[in-house]
């Protein structure tokens, strides 16, 4: 059986998307991110990323982390895309160019989306002007990988012809920046297409256990 490690508010929310889309058994084992706690060694702290069995999952200490029987994987991408392959029916691809093409909108999501959305997500909202500036120019950044996703989105319901593990990982690299009004506005194709995403009843039960979840 799969194992997944991660708490809900953590990159984990990509797999955790998935694996409820695709209804695959899993054990989820929720280990918390060692930042948030006060002692992550201390006798009482939960399951964390500096625990040493954890460390002996991931040595790098993050989540999310999957075990599939020998297979260990670390990257919340790779992961998701694992899944996709192995479990997730029409949710993942089904020839090489569709492979080809969901590791380029992964790598896409990673490096031109979600740098500049987590940026205006840890923004601190104090009114300064340094927020002003910080966010304008996140918001550039966005612009134009937003506007090739404008476009290929035009006259299509989803990435590909079918909702797939590709719409996964983008809206969730999205969902950083996506509250930022300014960063949207000239997107409408893309608000539709991540309105519709979040619509879907395994992101909404995603979305429900992350906020049941502590801060």
């Amino acid at each position: 059986m799969l194992t997944l490690y991660g708490v809900y508010r953590s990159r984990a929310s990509r797999p955790l998307w998935l694996l409820a889309e695709c209804r695959t058994p899993f054990s989820h084992v929720p280990v918390i991110q060692a930042y948030r706690l006060a002692d992550p060694l201390a006798g009482d702290a939960p399951l964390n990323t500096a625990t040493p069995g954890f460390l002996a999952i991931n040595p790098s200490g993050q989540v999310p982390a999957l075990q599939d029987g020998a297979l260990v994987l670390t990257e919340s991408l790779a992961i998701c895309l694992h899944i996709a392959r192995k479990y997730g029916g029409d949710l993942g691809p089904q020839s090489d160019d569709e492979t080809a093409l969901m590791e380029n909108w992964a790598l896409f999501a990673a490096t031109a989306i979600e740098p500049a959305a987590l940026e205006i997500l840890y923004t601190p909202d104090d009114g300064s002007a340094d927020r002003t500036r910080i966010l304008r120019a996140a918001t550039d950044r966005l612009s134009r990988p937003l506007a090739r996703l404008e476009a290929h989105l035009t006259g299509r319901d989803w990435l590909f012809d079918r909702f797939t593990v590709a719409d996964i990982m983008l809206a969730e690299c999205l969902r950083y920046g996506a509250g930022h009004a300014p960063a949207m506005a000239a997107f409408p194709q893309t608000c539709r297409w991540l309105d519709a995403a979040h619509d879907r009843p395994a992101f909404q039960t995603m979305w429900a256990a992350r906020l049941a979840e502590p801060e």
